[in-house]
Parts: C-alpha cells; sequence; structure tokens
C-alpha cells in the first residue's frame, strides 16, 4: 500500500470511530422561553421570527438538522450553541436581574441591526432565518418598547 492509501485509510478508521464519540445535545422544553415571551410581551409575528432564527442558540432547546449526528460538524454545532447561550439565553430570563434584561434586549437590537445574528453560518442551511429589513425592524421596535420597562425600573432601584 502506499504512504498516501495508508494516509486515507487512516483518516477514514479515525473519521469512523470518531462517529461513536457525540456531544451532549442541547434538548430542553421549549416551553423555557415561555416566561421570556410573556414577560417582554412578545407579540405572535415576533415569536415565530425568535423560534426561526434565535431560540436554536439562544435557548434551552436546539431542533438539530440531520448532519448533527456527523462528528465533527456536531462538535461545531455545539460550540456555536454553547457560545450563543452564553452571551444570551432565553430559557433563562428568569434569573436575569432587571438591569441584565435591559442590557440583553440592547445587545440584541444592536446585534440585529448590524445583521451580526443570525450568524451567516446559520442561515446557510437555515434559510428561513435569514432576516429581511421589515422583519428585523419587527424585532428592533418590540425589543425597544420591551426595553422601556426594564430600563424604567433600573432608574427606580
Amino acid at each position: 500500500m502506499t504512504h498516501n492509501k495508508k494516509i486515507i485509510s487512516g483518516l477514514a478508521i479515525v473519521l469512523v470511530i470518531a462517529q461513536f464519540f457525540q456531544p451532549t445535545k442541547n434538548q430542553g422544553n421549549l416551553d423555557t422561553v415561555d416566561q421570556f415571551l410573556v414577560e417582554t410581551q412578545a407579540p405572535k409575528a415576533v415569536k415565530h421570527l425568535l423560534e426561526q432564527a434565535c431560540f436554536d442558540c439562544h435557548s434551552s432547546h436546539t431542533n438539530y438538522p440531520w448532519y448533527n449526528s456527523i462528528t465533527p460538524i456536531n462538535y461545531w454545532l455545539n460550540g456555536h450553541v454553547k457560545e450563543g447561550k452564553k452571551h444570551f439565553n432565553a430559557s433563562k430570563w428568569a434569573s436575569y436581574s432587571q438591569q441584565k434584561k435591559d442590557h440583553k434586549l440592547e445587545e440584541l437590537i444592536e446585534e440585529i441591526e448590524k445583521s451580526a445574528m443570525p450568524l451567516a453560518s446559520y442561515t446557510w442551511t437555515h434559510a428561513e432565518a435569514q432576516l429581511s429589513p421589515t422583519q428585523i425592524q419587527t424585532l428592533v421596535d418590540w425589543a425597544t418598547r420591551a426595553r422601556m420597562t426594564y430600563s424604567s425600573t433600573t432608574e427606580i432601584n
């Protein structure tokens, strides 16, 4: 066997063995975002946009695509979900202080307005998550209204 064939065979074996190792999936209950949606008074259109473009990485529940069963892709996706939840997790909304809630909504507005969210790597495979200018404005208007609740309570405290 030539040197190149040995390398390719070795890589194939490693890839096959790697399929037996999977990261822990983010498969909590999507009901955990209910408090966030109620408290921020998210209308049905906003809820739909958040479900399409945000909650896979920013809640305790991810709808995984079929290719998440392939290592190393599953580790790459898992890293994105963990990073997203680290910055903002709608499922943990109840644990945030009023000031933190205000700040998280402020960040949400900033990220959406500059089209940094959802990530381009997410919208490649989730075309429905690509936000139109109208959808961006809908989310910004909603988050701005929701922030008023938290800004006023943090000024009092």
